[in-house]
């Protein structure tokens, strides 16, 4: 161990990618379309908090709270920092304990735009990443909010036009849903401009164990996945694992990253003795459905892998062959008995399935290839 110190959807969908770019009740809740904040206590000092989505479209990840008897750990600060500090307040109901670690699973905005708002009310507080979470973090977020602002001229476009990003017209409903995101964008600015933002202070490389008092925490990397940098929790005697985006449910966030090795490090997951899953999107598993839905992301991640390969070899690579390997891997993999397993009949989630993870899981998986 290495640490270092101070070192319609289809609409939303479009929205998620321009913001990127610049039990059977549950088995097929919201990934992505989330407008309550709600919390799931699953163990005795032990709450997980989803956030409803920002006013701009943009889904917040969900955040673990995790009490010991001396100190709080936090996995995740969420996006925006008012939703932060209400996730501090309500930690502040559940006990007088400082939030002595916050951990971020991931690079991802969505993951650690609130990691200001918890230093700032705590101080001492210690925020881990994966080393090369803080590189990315370093990397990615200071454009992220000299960007951010453009994001209204991209929608007023849009809507100034009415036609999308292939020039197709936008229906009415897509337009009042840019319309809504457009309306939004200024309130959530007007929130950044006050971020101060914080990079991890506490970086590893493989991982490394806290006791928060009679509560045992490990930090694990267990293999790059949705990032070059994923880290989960494993809490060994409650048997819950904090997954951050390696595992979302219905839909799995699958827009990119390291497809070969994704699948690797779910294997190293699915070996951890688990009672729970708790996703970075999306509501808690429990018990059988947990390993099922993470054996599903793993078969549909090989699936894919497979057939990229076979597809590559046989058509070439090279960004020209790109949209004919794409073409051949969908006739070859009956993407319609995955959608189903993933979204089932929801429209949204079905949209979201087409329309983001599987042509990203396609990209990324032609690149590793090509590569090769």
């Amino acid at each position: 161990m290495t640490l270092t110190q101070g070192s319609t959807l289809s609409t939303r969908v479009g929205l998620i990618l321009l913001l990127i770019l610049f039990n059977a009740t549950v088995l097929f809740a919201d990934s992505v379309n989330t407008t309550e904040r709600t919390v799931t206590k699953v163990a005795e000092g032990v709450y997980v908090i989803r956030h409803k989505d920002a006013p701009d479209g943009f889904p917040q990840g969900n955040t673990t709270v995790i009490i010991g008897d001396r100190e709080v750990f936090v996995v995740d600060s969420c996006y925006l920092p008012s939703s932060a500090r209400e996730d501090i307040a309500q930690i502040r109901q559940w006990t007088n304990k400082p939030v002595s670690y916050l951990l971020n699973t991931h690079w991802h905005y969505d993951h650690t735009m609130g990691n200001g708002t918890y230093a700032e009310a705590f101080p001492q507080l210690a925020i881990v990443a994966h080393i090369e979470t803080r590189k990315q973090m370093e990397g990615y977020n200071p454009g992220w909010f000299a960007k951010y602002p453009q994001r209204a001229d991209r929608f007023k476009r849009l809507l100034e036009t009415g036609k999308d990003a292939d020039g197709k017209p936008l229906t009415e409903t897509q337009k009042r849903d840019y319309a809504t995101a457009l309306a939004g964008v200024e309130p959530v600015g007007v929130e950044f401009k006050s971020v101060v933002d914080r990079l991890p202070n506490l970086t590893f490389e493989q991982g490394f164990n806290v006791n928060l008092g009679n509560r045992e925490v490990q930090i694990k990397f267990p293999g790059r996945g949705n990032t070059a940098g994923d880290t989960i929790v494993y809490l060994p005697k409650e048997k819950i694992l904090i997954a951050g985006d390696l595992v979302d449910h219905p839909v799995p966030y699958l827009g990119g990253g390291y497809p070969s090795d994704f699948i690797k490090t779910l294997q190293r997951l699915a070996q951890l003795d688990v009672q729970a899953i708790v996703t970075g999107h999306g509501d808690v598993l429990q018990g059988d459905y947990a390993r099922t839905h993470l054996n599903r992301i793993i078969e549909f991640l090989q699936a894919v892998v497979d057939q990229v390969s076979i597809q590559v070899h046989r058509i070439g690579n090279g960004s020209r062959n790109l949209e004919a390997v794409r073409e051949a891997v969908l006739k070859a993999i009956d993407m319609a008995a995955w959608r189903q397993k993933f979204a089932g009949d929801d429209k949204d989630n079905r949209d979201f399935f087409d329309g983001f993870s599987l042509p990203g899981v396609v990209t990324a998986a032609y690149a590793e290839v090509w590569g090769r």
